[in-house]
């Protein structure tokens, strides 16, 4: 039996990006790949994505004293 994380209320959506949403969201924050925090190839909800390694991961957190935060992270190699 597979459990999908995805679906746990303390889980942030993970949405994984397109090429093309990737390039923008670089050039919007002006950095590259090489900036952005990491998330590992082995972690539950890439897993679950199955995204793939360089691919970058929307992640959009909810919290009820800062609202929404949204931050990006490019899966790398365990």
């Amino acid at each position: 039996m597979k459990i999908d994380v995805t679906k746990h209320k303390l889980v942030p959506e993970h949405i994984p990006l397109s090429d093309t949403e990737a390039k923008d969201v670089l050039k919007k924050y002006k950095v590259n790949q090489d900036n952005l925090p990491k998330i590992l190839v082995t972690d539950p909800c890439v897993k679950m994505l199955d995204a793939k390694i360089g691919q970058i991961i929307k992640i959009i957190r909810r919290s009820q004293t800062a609202g929404m935060f949204t931050t990006y992270r490019v899966v790398v190699k365990a």
